[in-house]
Formats: C-alpha cells, structure tokens, sequence
C-alpha cells in the first residue's frame, strides 16, 4: 500500500498540470479502452458474480452484473465528463482593492482522492473519470465482491492513460480488500487528500470514525415520500413506483412513504393494487386496518431496505411529515405530492436535506440527472460539498494574487 501510495502523492503534480486538452484525450482514451477491453472485463465479472451467487440478493447481484450495454454506458459516461467545462482553474471570485490588488479566489484540484465503495464496478470507472478531468489523482479501494471486475477495468483505463500519453499512476486500484486496506487509507495522512466512502451505513459510519485524513460523509438513503391529502393521487403512485420499483438497490430510491391520515382510505388500496405483488409493505396501524401487509415495527422507519420493501405511515399534517423527517431521515433525499402552495413551502422550507423535491421522484439525485456528468457520491453532510458531487465538489480553491510593487 505504501508504494501505492508513494507513487500517487509523487504524480499529483503532473496530473493537477495537465491542460484541459491533455485530460479530455486521456478520458477519450479511457473510454475506447474500456470497450476494447469488453471481453476481459466481462469475463472478470462472471467469476465475481459466480463467487456471490447464494451470498448475496438477487438485487445486489444485478447491482454487480456487467454487459456489454453496461460498458458502453460506463464508456459513454467517461465522454460525458470529458465534455464537460473544466473545472480546475476556474475564477470563483475576484476584487480589486481600492490600491490595484488584484485577489483571485481560483478552483485548484485537491490532490490524492481515495474512493472506498462496494459491489458497483461501474463506480470504478465513474470516480477515475471525475478525478482526471478535476485535476486530481485517485486511490480506489472496491469491495472483495466485485474485486475482479474492478481490476480489469482499472487495467483498461490505465491503458487508455497510457495511449494517451498520461502516467498511469493517476489511477490506482488497492489489491487488498480486506479491512485492513481501508483503515489504512483512512488514516494515510500526507498521501491522501479527500476521502469519499460509497456504500452502505456500515462502512460510512466505519470512515467518519476512524479517518484521520479529511472524509466526506456520503450516501446512506432513507429516503421519504410524502403524499399530502390534496395530491393528484395517480400522480402520487407513479412517482412512488418510480422512487421504489426502478432500482431499489440505490440510495435515492424511497424507503419510507408518509401518507395524510384523510386520504389514506382512498389512496392506499390504490397502492396496493399497483405495488402489492412485487412490493412488501410495511404498514403503521392505521394502514394496517385498509389494506393487507406486514405490521410495521419501528426500526422499519430507521432502515435503508436496498430491497423492494416499503414502510408506511400515516400523518395528520405536513408538519407532522417535516417532523417524521427530521427523526429519521439521513438527510439524502425527500419529496412531497401536493396541489397546495402553502403545504409545499412548509415542506420545502422545513426539510433539511440535500435534494428536496415536489412532485418529483427521488430518483432525480443523480450527478448525470442534475447535468453534472457522473458523481463521485451524494454528500449527505453540508460542509464543502452536499448532494450529487460532481467536478466542481473535487476541487478545492486557492487565492492567487496580483501586485504591481506592493508592499503593505
């Protein structure tokens, strides 16, 4: 780990140099290479799935699964990047002093970033492609899971910097998954300049515990939709559908729904007809006596699910739903359904999350939905960065200062 570790602090430098033109080409580079290196990187990830077959659920499974169409979207994402403005040297600010001092506050990449994440080897790809085209260099740490498959791409976008004439010491895979690694990059300091955990609830709370490096806390969804009593109600089960059916592995996908108590009688046998027989719900005891389900116990309100499962509760009111949220919320994602402008600015104004949404799914909190390319995770804290963190949220900024002789 230490020579990793050597060798990514030695090309911080050089890759923070790189002009806008030379990271672009290297990104483009990365791309064709993981398309041209399609059957190793398959190939590699039918062992890691074989490996999880009867460990994992079939949710998590597809969560690792590779396919062609998978690499090409994760090539098209690394295109998409490279088509971005470039973040690094950016003018954030600037003033001139009444004496000529010309003060430039300028966007600079941060360094050495560390990404730890689980089973989504498309992370792998994504978090190389946001760190070059910001300046920086990463230091990726995957779950044992997904191990192979993270290799092999690793592989190909190394030579795809390679092709284009980049060191390939801008990317970096750790080959130990076992705990050990990650305590190591979590307490590297002098080699390591931003970590980022990707995953679940365990391993976050593992980093902010342990890193002696400077961590941004990510990730863990309890995600809430509240249907106010004048939602449309069909809207209202479209948007709950999408937010627990698309992908229910991710961490925008809503966990818990809060429903008005004086429409509850209407609207959720209408849920249970349009989820009851491929989502279990877990229902408070007011929704219990309307509809069939699992009685609800109050760790389902705490819990991150990954899975289609739905808890459910029934509220007087909006600040009722705003009080729910901030007790058991982890800050990601909220949204409400409503027709009232009163109603929807108290929940926007009293929901302290980083995205929340009126009318909308939760699966919006996105860096590719919110235009930003990729992310690098949803930042669930408020200092440096909060929600979808793309180019921008990888850099940090310096002053640069312009004098003609001035002395103070």
């Amino acid at each position: 780990m230490k020579t990793m570790l050597e060798a990514a602090k030695a090309a911080k430098t050089e890759v923070a140099r790189l002009t806008t033109e030379q990271k672009n080409a290297a990104l483009n580079a990365m791309a064709e290479a993981l398309v041209a290196n399609e059957a190793d990187i398959l190939a590699a990830n039918a062992l890691d799935l074989e490996a999880a077959k009867g460990t994992v659920s079939d949710v998590m499974l597809d969560r690792l699964l590779l396919t062609s169409s998978r690499i090409a979207g994760m090539a098209e994402g690394i295109r998409q990047v490279a088509a971005l403005p470039d973040p690094v040297g950016r003018i954030i600010e600037e003033y001139t002093r009444s004496d000529g001092l010309l003060i430039q506050k300028t966007a600079v990449p941060m360094g050495v970033i560390a990404i730890i994440y689980e089973s989504r080897p498309n992370v792998t790809s994504d978090a190389a492609a946001l760190a070059l085209k910001s300046g920086n260099v990463c230091v990726l740490r995957g779950g044992k899971e997904a191990f192979r498959s993270a290799n092999a791409i690793v592989n190909a976008l190394r030579k795809g910097l390679s092709a284009a004439g980049v060191t390939e010491n801008a990317v970096h895979l750790v080959q130990d998954t076992t705990r050990a690694s990650a305590t190591e990059l979590m307490t590297a300091s002098g080699y390591i300049d931003l970590l980022i955990p990707r995953g679940g609830a365990g391993l976050i709370q593992a980093c902010v515990r342990t890193a002696t490096v400077p961590c941004i806390e990510t990730g863990t969804g309890i995600c809430h939709v509240y249907v106010e009593q004048t939602a449309d109600l069909d809207m209202a089960l479209n948007i709950i559908e999408n937010a627990k059916t698309s992908r229910p592995s991710v961490c925008n996908a809503a966990e818990v729904l809060l429903l008005d108590k004086c429409i509850a009688g209407t609207f959720l046998p209408m849920l249970y007809q349009r989820l009851g027989n491929r989502v279990e719900l877990r229902l408070d005891d007011i929704a219990d006596d309307i509809i069939d389900g699992t009685p609800a116990v109050e760790k389902d309100f705490d819990t991150e699910f990954l899975d289609y499962i739905l808890a459910v509760k029934c509220v007087t009111n909006v600040q009722e739903a705003v009080s729910h949220i901030a007790a058991h919320s982890t800050g990601h994602s909220e949204a409400i359904i409503t027709t009232d402008p009163e109603a929807e600015k108290i929940f926007t104004s009293g929901v302290d999350s980083a995205a929340v949404y009126v009318n909308a799914s939760t699966r919006f909190t996105d860096g590719g939905e919110f235009g930003l390319g990729c992310e690098m995770g949803i930042s669930t804290q408020k200092l440096h960065a909060r929600g979808p963190m793309g180019l921008r949220e990888l850099t940090t900024y310096k002053y640069v200062i312009h004098g003609n002789g001035h002395v103070r």
